[in-house]
């Protein structure tokens, strides 16, 4: 089979994560680079990463590289390739378009002259010519400009990867966590390990649950895509549909099997909005009963009782765009209270914008991870939770627990 040049964007600090998948799903040629990894392999490889890499913000298929000192250049070699082996004279086509150091500097004019370049070569040829369709085109088209060059890429992923397909419409928490992040923060503790080893997932302030379902699609061998309608190479010409349907009755399967193993996976929020939009979202990804969702306050958060250890993870607010003008320190405090009052011998991760707020846990810390979450620098700190000690009937801990309380 054609060996491919393949490219998945990732965010930054994550690319480590991804060029593991990547070897794990057969690709060869593996490269981190900032803000992506590239790889090579087959068609089927390409679909696997689409379906299965639980971090790629995209696939893209590297068609060629072509000189692009001038927006003329750009539009002539562009011109010059064979668009009807990837498109119909009748389909739809979107053009993304990318500039690192590049003459052209405005990423919608770089744009519209590969679209002029792709349309006014099938009009010379066939009279017709492909429709612009933003939203839902038969092909996607990536261009990423340098100095003097542009990489031409299919994005096979279509719409963002982190987009899977469970999150409701509608009503929604503030400043969810991507998909993608979620996954990576519970690859960066481990997760893996711990629930193979049957041990318990815990968000003491879950949110959309985003961390839970990602972390039940996990361990339970859930391929992350498995729930998307619709893929960047539905309309695309090279599209192998019988080795795809192939790729999905896998996928199934595998899904099947792995519910047995999800082990328990509990969350709570105070907030009743919360709560009810993660129930929804869980239902959607198909979990409802191997995920729990309570309303609760996080200092009353109980470990599930089938469970002696596992991860505890959470996204708290850091100020960046929750919780302004709060005392956000109480509630960093309370959360390593509350771990070390009922998870002992548990991990605890979670990510945070702000290292002094973080450090108010006070938790013996384990390893830290540079990440960005959008355009936030940000850090996956995970700590390891000391054990339980029989510990007098009022501890010191109790008492600055009571006094965090009363001030709260």
């Amino acid at each position: 089979m054609t060996a491919h040049s393949l490219f998945a964007p990732v965010p930054l600090g994550v690319e480590t994560l991804l060029a593991e998948e990547l070897r794990a799903l057969g690709a060869a040629q593996v490269y981190a680079a900032r803000a992506g990894v590239s790889f090579s392999g087959t068609l089927e490889t390409a679909y696997r990463a689409c379906l299965w890499s639980r971090t790629a913000s995209r696939v893209l298929l590297r068609l060629t590289e072509v000189p692009a000192g001038s927006p003329d250049e750009l539009y002539e070699h562009v011109r010059a390739l064979p668009w009807e082996d990837h498109v119909a004279a009748d389909g739809s086509i979107a053009v993304d378009f990318t500039g690192a150091r590049s003459p052209i500097t405005h990423s919608h004019y770089g744009a519209l002259k590969v679209k002029d370049a792709i349309v006014d070569r099938f009009r010379d040829r066939t009279g017709g010519r492909p429709d612009v369709d933003t939203d839902a085109p038969d092909l996607r088209i990536n261009v990423a400009a340098r100095t003097r060059s542009a990489v031409i890429s299919i994005d096979l992923s279509g719409d963002a990867l982190h987009r899977r397909g469970y999150r409701t419409k509608g009503v929604q928490v503030a400043a969810p966590l991507k998909e993608t992040l979620a996954a990576a923060i519970l690859l960066f503790a481990g997760w893996p390990e711990s629930a193979a080893a049957a041990g318990a997932l815990v968000d003491p302030a879950c949110g959309s649950g985003t961390l839970l379902i990602e972390g039940a699609l996990i361990a339970g061998d859930r391929a992350p895509g498995l729930l998307r309608a619709r893929w960047g190479f539905d309309g695309w010409l090279g599209h192998d549909d019988e080795l795809w349907s192939t790729l999905l009755d896998e996928a199934d399967t595998r899904a099947e099997e792995g519910l047995t193993r999800i082990p328990p996976i509990l969350g709570v929020d105070i907030d009743p909005r919360a709560v009810e939009v993660a129930t929804a979202c869980v239902e959607h990804a198909g979990l409802a009963g191997r995920i729990e969702i309570r309303q609760a306050d996080t200092r009353d958060v109980e470990p599930p009782a089938e469970a002696t250890g596992g991860l505890l993870v959470v996204n708290p607010p850091y100020g960046e765009r929750l919780g302004e003008g709060e005392d956000l320190g109480v509630f960093y405090e309370l959360l390593g209270i509350r771990a070390r009052e009922a998870f002992g011998g548990y991990r605890f991760a979670m990510i945070s914008s702000d290292d002094a707020l973080a450090d108010r846990v006070r938790l013996p810390l384990r390893e830290t991870h540079r990440v960005y979450n959008g355009r936030i620098p940000t850090s996956v700190r995970v700590y390891d939770v000391p054990a339980l000690k029989v510990r007098a009937p009022v501890s010191a801990d109790s008492m600055f627990a009571n006094r965090l309380r009363k001030n709260a």
